[in-house]
């Protein structure tokens, strides 16, 4: 690997390069900026690295997958999943540096989507041409799958994936994001939680009333935090009848990898200004519920007058946004049904629920899966730190369509560090990461040649 890993010392600032032609291309789903033309330019640049790429749209989205593939010397197969678009900018005034012109400072690059999700591309893409630069040809073949749509939820992904099960055929899956802890020891995900977002309303008068009738008038807002208040209980428990019911028990190894997880409880309850989490947790308490608990989030609430001073209302209509994070094996659909019954089962069937596009199964690769042990063992030996084996992120994603949909093993790496500041003003990466993160997909492309043997056409494949 010396002579893959000096052709990436010698031309990572090619690789920034190309990263910062990506940022300076705005491709914001969210508002629909953007995003054909860097779907474009990220077709032309996957061709630029060798990699055949086609723009394949998607049936109900606006915005296309662009997807790559290019053989190797072995039919072993790795699929990268990345996204190309992007979170809004905005605050705008909070930014350094305005956000889609890029700029390096402090050993950093600055842009929104450098971290998220861009990065990760051009690092994959600069490991790929290591390869192709210095042998002629990568160890495996390598497929992209980079959407457009994950930053708003990726409400088409699922039913491309399924549609396009042939075309996506392969070993294992390396997931969008990852990159290095505070102690620079390099994280590997293997799953996420599932997400099901849901707007309740309760309506009331045809319009909003002087507020002295609400002796007669029956005030909507009030209606919605009774109903609030019969979904989860004081001791935070859930009360939507079988709302736990397929919770999947942890396995001994995810206990372990989570008792093995560093702590960053007490920093980040300083660094959030509390006296003490939801029921006191500390430790591996805290990082347990973090990572295996479901959630049910109220996300925001409006209803009637909310500006200055004062406005005497009874408001018609009452509205709160609420998010559920899940875990295997919650299914959203299974979900939103339950949430259904039990408002209807408590008196609430007046009260709508309007399901958005964001909802999203839980995903989670098993520690024993022998992918897993190659992309530990092939972190360890670039970042020479033991990685931080994390069973799932508490945040949500499409992983579910590569894990379940494809059966692949998943796991997230990648070129970020915990002060990048994804979504928000000033988000970066490191250079120095970029350029390791670059020599992990290497060293993993190289293992996975070396370490997986297909047997007889057919037939599973298996790990030596």
């Amino acid at each position: 690997m010396k002579q893959i890993h000096d052709y990436i010392d010698d031309h990572w600032q090619e690789g920034i390069a190309d990263l910062i032609r990506l940022c300076r291309q705005p491709s914001i789903s969210a508002q629909g900026v953007g995003m054909p033309e860097m779907a474009q330019l990220l077709a032309q640049m996957m061709n630029e690295y060798g990699i055949r790429a086609l723009i394949i749209p998607v049936p109900g989205s606006k915005f296309p997958v662009v997807y790559g593939e290019i053989a190797g010397e072995s039919s072993v197969t790795l699929l990268f999943y990345d996204h190309y678009d992007v979170q809004p900018p905005e605050p705008l005034e909070l930014w350094t540096s305005p956000p889609f012109e890029p700029v390096q400072r402090e050993g950093k690059l600055f842009a929104r989507g450098v971290s998220d999700n861009k990065g990760n591309i051009v690092a994959r893409l600069l490991a790929l041409k290591a390869f192709q630069k210095t042998r002629g040809r990568l160890p495996i073949s390598v497929k992209f799958l980079i959407e457009g749509e994950e930053e708003i939820g990726s409400p088409n992904l699922g039913a491309f994936v399924k549609r396009n099960r042939r075309l996506l055929r392969a070993d294992a899956c390396i997931w969008e994001c990852g990159g290095v802890n505070w102690k620079d020891q390099p994280i590997i995900m293997l799953g996420l939680k599932g997400i099901l977002y849901v707007q309740l309303e309760a309506h009331g008068a045809s319009q909003d009333v002087h507020s002295s009738m609400g002796t007669v008038v029956p005030n909507p807002a009030w209606r919605l935090v009774w109903a609030l208040s019969s979904i989860k209980d004081t001791d935070e428990n859930i009360q939507i009848a079988g709302f736990y019911d397929n919770v999947r028990p942890p396995t001994k190894q995810e206990i372990k990898a989570i008792k093995a997880m560093p702590r960053d409880d007490e920093e980040t309850k300083q660094s959030l200004g509390l006296k003490e989490f939801i029921k006191g947790v500390t430790g591996f308490k805290y990082k347990s519920r973090h990572i295996l608990e479901p959630i049910c989030n109220i996300c925001g609430l409006d209803s009637g007058y909310t500006g200055p001073g004062s406005k005497t209302v009874l408001p018609c209509v009452a509205r709160a946004k609420l998010d559920f994070r899940l875990v295997p094996d919650q299914h959203a659909e299974e979900i939103l049904s339950k949430l259904r019954k039990h408002l209807n089962s408590h008196g609430f069937s007046d009260i709508t629920i309007a399901p958005t596009t964001e909802g999203e199964n839980p995903a989670r690769t098993p520690l024993d899966s022998p992918f897993v042990n190659i992309v530990s063992s092939t972190g360890k030996e670039v970042f020479g730190a033991d990685p931080v084996i994390i069973p799932s992120m508490a945040g949500s994603g499409p992983m579910y369509y590569f894990t379940d949909t494809l059966a692949l093993p998943t796991a997230g790496i990648g070129v970020d560090y915990l002060g990048s500041r994804a979504h928000a003003p000033d988000e970066n990466i490191r250079l120095a990461d970029f350029i390791l993160g670059t020599k992990h997909v290497a060293a993993l492309l190289e293992r996975m040649a070396s370490d997986w043997q297909p047997q007889q056409k057919g037939r599973s494949k298996r790990w030596k």
